[in-house]
């Protein structure tokens, strides 16, 4: 059975929702130094890349349609082979730059997909 793009975009949209929450009223400082809100924040990271990558094999054209898919992909890749060298600055910076619009775009597509 082919798994439904849905499934990958409501997953997006799920990690991005609970990022949004996690980080909400927090700063840099706050971030840096918690350790359970930095592996919270990365594990949704790997949510959304593995969600893309998945929804890349199965339906590329939904996944073009997302700005930058390949480099949340190459993100999440970071994080779970070379997760070492995290940075985090980056994964604030990337959740304040880079996670509105797929978010936003997934949770177009999923709404266009629902109907």
């Amino acid at each position: 059975m082919r798994p439904e793009p849905r499934k990958y975009l409501y997953d997006i949209c799920h990690a991005a929702e609970m990022l949004t929450r996690f980080t909400e009223g927090k700063t840099f400082e706050d971030y840096s130094q918690d350790d359970i809100l930095c592996s919270a924040v990365e594990r949704q990271f790997e949510v959304i890349g593995e969600a893309l990558n998945q929804l890349s094999k199965f339906d590329v054209e939904t996944a073009l349609q997302i700005d930058s898919y390949q480099r949340v992909i190459a993100s999440r890749n970071i994080v779970i082979h070379a997760y070492a060298q995290v940075d985090d600055r980056i994964a604030w910076g990337l959740l304040q730059t880079r996670l509105p619009d797929p978010r936003r775009q997934a949770s177009m597509l999923l709404a266009e997909k629902c109907d």
